[in-house]
């Protein structure tokens, strides 16, 4: 089959979901380093050159799975902080939209948990990460008076850390449901969080 034909064309998007669904599998099974390219394409079904046809390794493909993840959730928690409403309604809104990304692909979104202290340090500060876009809407509702002066940083960290570490214990099977059946709770926490004095 030529190289440029339009069925080895299709083959070959059609293995890109089935290499990253093999991928994610075995990143949060056995973890990033230990997986090898071979693994992935063996569990995928497809061989190690449909694998380099689409990512250069591993590290490639390991960095687009987190960065897709980690991209979406500081849009969609932008979106749902910024719209008009009460800090209590903006919170929920904020708690479902990381509630209803987990609940929507819980591989890829555990894949994400459990791979951020190995690519976190390596991406550059910017303005369009979940933790930065998180902690500036935080400035701005300390700034309008809408919750008690305190340290954006602190707040945040604290904050994301109610979600992160259930979502942590729901992936050691420690938590039982879909994870945004505990929505009302974490945004119950988080309130008390920004309005501790």
């Amino acid at each position: 089959m030529p190289a440029n034909s339009p069925e080895r064309k299709e083959r070959s998007r059609n293995a890109k979901p089935r290499i990253e669904r093999a991928a994610l599998q075995l990143f949060v099974d056995e973890g990033v380093d230990a997986a090898t390219t071979r693994q992935i394409a063996n569990q995928a079904g497809v061989s190690e050159g449909a694998l380099y046809r689409h990512y250069k390794g591993k590290d490639e493909l390991a960095l687009a799975l987190f960065m897709e993840t980690h991209n979406r959730l500081g849009e969609m928690l932008s979106e749902a902080l910024s719209q008009p409403g009460t800090v209590e309604e903006r919170i929920h809104r904020a708690v479902l939209a990381y509630c209803t990304l987990a609940d929507e692909d819980w591989l890829l979104f555990s894949f994400h948990l459990v791979s951020l202290n190995r690519f976190l340090p390596h991406d550059t500060r910017r303005e369009d990460d979940p933790v930065t876009r998180f902690e500036r809407i935080l400035e701005a509702m300390i700034a309008a008076g809408e919750i008690p002066e305190a340290d954006p940083a602190l707040l945040t960290a604290m904050t994301l850390g109610i979600v992160m570490q259930a979502a942590q214990n729901k992936i050691y099977n420690r938590l039982p449901g879909p994870f945004s059946a505990h929505a009302p709770a974490f945004t119950r926490a988080i309130l008390a969080v920004l309005y501790q004095k």
